[in-house]
């Protein structure tokens, strides 16, 4: 291997783990603060319609408008100005909740959904950004180890918060909140100062990925059309995690207190399995999206089908598997079936039609459960297994139109 070559790649993965560590401290601030969000929106006054709502909202804004700035990100290859922007909103919304005041909960809504659109403008760039370093590494390696240490900041957030409220817990538990989400503003600074670093650093991530001639217009191929489906049938039937919670804390499972760092436990699965998973993408490609993805689709049957702490910790586990893979090999397999000059766009289409599918599932899934929650599992486990099949068809459709291993 050329000194040029040894040279290229070493400073590929060193922008990839500079980027990861981005996302550490960003993860540290808005997942630490997702898993009190809830119940401090109720403290200030929201009910819990409202509270669904402005969640719903938020979580269709964040991925809705990922096609917008997607699109302009490629139209402009503005990349750092959106990543900067983006991360700027979304990590400075967090330690200003703690200036909400008492029965405040319109403005603490308005700074949710504030948080949610700044991940979206930010984010089809950063992932176009890590696309190009993690051509050269390995793209199921460069993904899997944005998604490791991404997760590994939502493992601590949560942890942190839950340290501090035992240490500086006030009577009032709005107070503590306060204090938590103080806290955050410690590495939400620290989110915003790497990432200008980061800009500084690497002003032209472009360059560590080998250009070719391709063309410039965006097709939707057959290849694409079945992972998108594949895609959206999984969020779909991929319950959201305060369902979880909702269920465990319905059961009297577990102390009320540690109810937070089930979501730390998943988050810790998460992170070391979208390294395994990034690993088993670079050989055997899409297939790695299959075993996951039946793996961890019978997490439901684990959660909602017993009270025991056991079961559901398995479950809770195996979602979490589900999401670490998905994670990382999404996102790697968006890069390989889509051209450099689009990469962005074909970002911001994958993520819109995941959030619009995630909405829809989180929202008739939550239905089903107050119904019977025998309804929620089946549905989960079918969708989950049509995700499969649909997998299938993609790489027997890339293998047709290029003849190559996805």
């Amino acid at each position: 291997m050329s000194r040029n070559i040894k040279k290229k790649l070493s400073g590929a993965m060193a922008f990839i783990v500079l980027m990861g560590i981005v996302s550490l401290f960003s993860d540290m601030t808005h997942e630490g603060a997702r898993s009190i969000l809830g119940e401090y929106l109720n403290l200030a006054g929201a009910s819990a319609a409202t509270i669904g709502f402005v969640s719903g909202i938020g979580e269709l804004c964040g991925y809705s408008l990922r096609l917008l700035s997607g699109f302009i990100a490629d139209k402009t290859k503005k990349y750092w100005k959106l990543v900067i922007a983006g991360y700027a909103l979304q990590v400075l919304a967090i330690p200003a909740l703690a200036l909400i005041p008492e029965n405040g909960w319109v403005a603490a809504c308005g700074l949710v959904i504030l948080e949610r659109i700044g991940k979206a403008v930010k984010k089809p760039a950063k992932n176009t950004l890590v696309s190009f370093a993690a051509s050269e590494v390995g793209t199921g390696k460069g993904f899997a180890y944005q998604e490791f240490l991404d997760q590994l900041g939502a493992f601590l957030g949560p942890v942190i918060l839950f340290i501090i409220a035992a240490i500086k817990g006030t009577g009032n538990l709005f107070s503590t909140y306060r204090i938590c989400f103080a806290v955050l503003g410690i590495p939400a600074l620290i989110t915003i100062i790497l990432v200008v670093f980061s800009k500084v650093k690497y002003p032209n991530p472009e360059v560590f990925e080998k250009t070719i001639k391709e063309k410039t217009e965006f097709r939707f191929k057959k290849s694409f059309v079945f992972y998108m489906i594949a895609i959206c049938l999984f969020a779909f039937g991929f319950v959201d995690f305060t369902l979880i919670t909702l269920h465990a804390a319905k059961m009297q499972a577990f102390p009320d207190a540690t109810l937070s760092l089930l979501y730390a436990a998943a988050m810790a699965a998460d992170a070391f399995a979208a390294l395994f998973f990034g690993w088993l993408f670079d050989r055997i490609g899409l297939k790695s999206l299959i075993i996951s993805t039946f793996f961890s689709a019978f997490f439901s049957c684990f959660v909602f089908t017993t009270g025991s702490p056991w079961m559901i910790g398995i479950g809770i586990i195996l979602w979490g598997i589900g999401m670490g893979a998905q994670e990382s090999i999404m996102k790697a397999a968006v890069s390989k079936i889509i051209p450099k000059s689009m990469r962005s766009t074909s970002f911001g289409i994958f993520e819109t039609g995941f959030g619009i599918a995630w909405f829809l599932g989180s929202w008739l899934l939550g239905a089903l459960y107050d119904i019977k929650p025998g309804l929620l599992v089946v549905v989960s486990v079918i969708v989950q297994i049509l995700a499969v099949v649909f997998y299938g068809l993609c790489i027997q459709q890339q293998k047709m139109q290029n003849n190559i291993k996805i």
